[in-house]
């Protein structure tokens, strides 16, 4: 198979003129697109790394709060997989701590799901004034099992992401969960600006959907929103045009200090490559014109994936390609302390994602693996 790219992404950039050879549905090699133009069996606009997603509450008609075992993480990843998506984060929000016991046996006996990265606990330790959709029954400080759950994780060898409201944190604790390995993001929080910047000293690292779930600035408090788009801590934006209005996820980026700390999530619901409604905590979330909403009006997370994420944040931000292309696959693992995935030989086919010149899914017909 020879797949000529107008655009194909290496070494965090953009190249023209590489087409790729395809053998045992691995690369095999490289060669001048030009004299292989006439004869590939796919010409697509660009050629990325499958996108990397943080942030993945549920997919194909399955929430991982409502499902936490194998099958369900296996359907979720597999949603994301069909739109696009290269690896996610299975993302548990606030729940009883029996549904984060089931979620942890659940990933511990998940090592061969395609697609599936690692675990994102969005929660429980979060500020009940900033919780959102998530169960109020179920908000609870950093405690000892919550860790115990985390380490089990992290020993196992799979990336942990934790988000929790760093003023409602102990010190001690928050230390304690820093020397799992996890990485600790600030989110649905209160927290003011000294509050943000003291936790970035102790274990905090990233900062979940920018703008969302936190308070907004105000002239002589700029809280952890203002705080965090001048810090150099990675920073998790919904683009989907509902979240975040446009013109605020532009003076944000423009305010940041380092290009490469801000990257897109989807924050994708049970919706993505499901039906148009689903329960969680016994409630009803529908889709209503792109949006989902509870039964009070209220957004409850996005129907989103990261190739749309993609195209909105090229179309309604103007951002370039190549921090586009960044933003969905090589900053989100860097936030991890991952390495990007490198278009080399040897690199599955079904790792790669084709798009079109508007940023639309190509689809690559799959050819059987052989060993690396």
């Amino acid at each position: 198979m020879l797949i000529a790219p107008h655009l194909l992404w290496r070494n965090g950039a953009l190249h023209k003129g590489c087409a790729v050879e395809v053998r045992g549905g691995r690369i095999a090699a490289f060669h001048p697109a030009g004299a292989c133009a006439a004869r590939a069996d796919l010409a697509p606009h660009i050629l990325i790394p499958g996108p990397t997603d943080l942030q993945v509450n549920g997919g194909g008609g399955t929430m991982l709060n409502g499902d936490p075992t194998s099958a369900g993480l296996a359907r979720i990843a597999a949603a994301h997989r069909r739109a696009g998506t290269g690896e996610i984060l299975a993302t548990l929000i606030t729940d009883a701590p029996e549904r984060l016991d089931r979620t942890v046996e659940a990933m511990l006996g998940a090592r061969d799901i395609p697609g599936l990265l690692g675990l994102h606990l969005e929660g429980p330790a979060i500020a009940e004034t900033r919780r959102g959709t998530h169960a109020a029954d179920h908000v609870r400080p950093l405690d000892r099992p919550f860790l115990s759950a985390v380490r089990r994780l992290t020993e196992a060898g799979w990336p942990v992401l934790v988000t929790l409201a760093p003023e409602r944190a102990d010190p001690g604790r928050l230390a304690e969960l820093a020397a799992t390995g996890a990485v600790i993001s600030a989110g649905h929080s209160a927290a003011t600006a000294a509050q943000f910047r003291h936790s970035l000293s102790h274990g905090v690292g990233c900062v979940t959907h920018l703008f969302n779930a936190m308070d907004p600035m105000r002239s002589r408090e700029p809280g952890l929103l203002g705080a965090a788009i001048l810090s150099e801590a990675y920073c998790g934006v919904i683009v989907d045009g509902h979240h975040v209005a446009p013109d605020m996820l532009r003076i944000a980026l423009a305010a940041r200090p380092r290009r490469d700390r801000t990257f897109l999530v989807s924050d994708a619901m049970a919706t993505v490559g499901g039906p148009d409604r689903f329960e969680i905590y016994g409630r009803t979330i529908a889709l209503d014109g792109g949006r989902l909403v509870n039964d009070e009006g209220n957004l409850a997370g996005a129907h989103l994936d990261m190739v749309t994420a993609m195209g909105n944040a090229h179309r309604m931000l103007g951002l370039p390609l190549d921090l586009v292309v960044a933003m969905a696959t090589d900053i989100p693992r860097a936030a991890l302390g991952l390495a990007p995935v490198k278009i080399a030989p040897g690199l599955a086919l079904s790792r790669l994602t084709a798009l079109d010149a508007d940023l639309r899914l190509v689809p690559i017909r799959p050819e059987p693996e052989t060993a690396p």
